[in-house]
């Protein structure tokens, strides 16, 4: 049973609580519900030259108030609710089993007119969307799969996705990164296309003239190959060079020159 101290407290809060929304509901007209059409509570005369977008924008808006309206409502009513039945000595009383309800849930929930097993709000929704029933791998699988592949699954239909943005940021990383692009998983894949040689090279209809369009991309691809004193990912092609293909082979080349000359 509620002591006169517990009592006392709630009804505090619950009267400073109702006072709050009451004063809220007035200074906003009740999110501003108390105006004719929607373009009124954003100071238009009219809605008649707005664009097509901007009238979506509004009425997602207005629509969002109708829901903020309902909701502070619905807790004012409670309130005056419980407050009546504090008058008539029924507060605290659950409506189903006539036990009294805890006064832990009561200072969590001050409102509750039901105690914890028989809360209306018991059923958790285990159903899934109908489409993932008729879904088959690889898009119907939603986890990341660590697998080396190059097929567009569903792990890359997300990485897709969050190139756009996320609401991670490199500081949110286990190992920080250094741009925001990288913070989803795996941001390293490579998406429409097998080699990195392809984001900078091309031929004609026919495979031939094959043409190297400088980019951000072919630097990249050439440090990395400097870095390795390779001239390809797939095997060093020596037989075949020319000319030295990285400056410490050109280095190395220069010196041996040099001291040739010096014996001859």
């Amino acid at each position: 049973m509620l002591t006169d101290h517990q009592l006392t407290s709630l009804r505090t809060y619950l009267i400073k609580r109702k006072e709050t929304i009451e004063q809220q509901l007035t200074n906003n007209d009740h999110f501003d519900l108390k105006r004719g059409h929607y373009h009124e509570s954003m100071g238009e005369l009219s809605s008649y030259d707005n664009h097509p977008a901007d009238e979506g924008s509004a009425l997602y808006e207005r629509e969002k108030d109708i829901a903020l309206n309902e909701h502070t409502e619905k807790e004012l009513n409670d309130i005056r609710d419980a407050l009546r039945a504090m008058d008539e000595g029924t507060y605290g009383i659950c409506e189903t089993c006539g036990r009294e309800i805890p006064f832990e849930r009561l200072k969590a929930l001050p409102t509750a007119t039901h105690c914890k097993e028989h809360s209306p709000d018991q059923n958790v929704s285990r159903q899934r969307p109908l489409e993932e029933g008729v879904l088959m791998p690889p898009y119907g699988k939603f986890d990341f799969d660590d697998q080396d592949a190059e097929v567009y699954d569903a792990e890359d239909a997300w990485q897709e996705v969050a190139r756009w943005g996320t609401s991670e940021t490199p500081q949110d990383m286990e190992i920080p990164t250094g741009d925001y692009n990288d913070v989803y998983p795996e941001s390293e894949d490579r998406t429409g296309y097998v080699e990195d040689y392809e984001n900078f090279t091309g031929n004609d209809i026919d495979g031939k003239n094959i043409t190297v369009y400088p980019n951000d991309q072919h630097e990249k691809y050439e440090e990395a190959l400097d870095d390795e004193g390779i001239m390809t990912t797939f095997g060093d092609l020596k037989p075949y060079e020319k000319d030295p293909y990285t400056e410490e082979e050109l280095k190395k080349r220069n010196k041996r020159n040099q001291e040739q000359s010096k014996r001859e």
